[in-house]
């Protein structure tokens, strides 16, 4: 998975995701923005669910992020509708809506999302 930190014209930090992570990305874009105690508690649960089989859930304005001691799933809310309410043609942009990775991959990206803002 790779990723890129940028600022905006305002200078907020933006993620660039590679492709099939996209929804990670717009996960920090939307739900992030800069709200470090969210990144806590994400942390925090990771740590509460190792060794378990324990799950963890935080929903979002537009995304929801699922975690487990082994992966993140972030799925856009939208997709939550039932799959014969999508219009035909409109199912590809589910790849954007929905992404997967490890969870140490993930703590990884936020560790970094840290070091940035800090200008490290």
């Amino acid at each position: 998975m790779e990723y890129e930190f940028l600022r905006d014209l305002n200078g907020a930090v933006k993620v660039r995701m590679s492709m099939g992570h996209e929804a990670i990305g717009q996960w920090f874009n939307e739900e992030v923005q800069g709200n470090l105690a969210l990144l806590d508690s994400v942390e925090a649960a990771a740590a509460a669910v190792r060794g378990s089989e324990r799950q963890w859930q935080h929903i979002g304005h537009e995304y929801t992020l699922w975690l487990d001691e082994e992966e993140v799933m972030i799925r856009a809310n939208q997709l939550a509708l039932e799959g014969d309410e999508l219009e035909e043609g409109m199912r590809y942009y589910d790849e954007e809506s929905l992404a997967l990775c490890g969870l140490e991959d993930f703590l990884a990206v936020i560790a970094a999302w840290r070091a940035f803002l800090q200008g490290r």
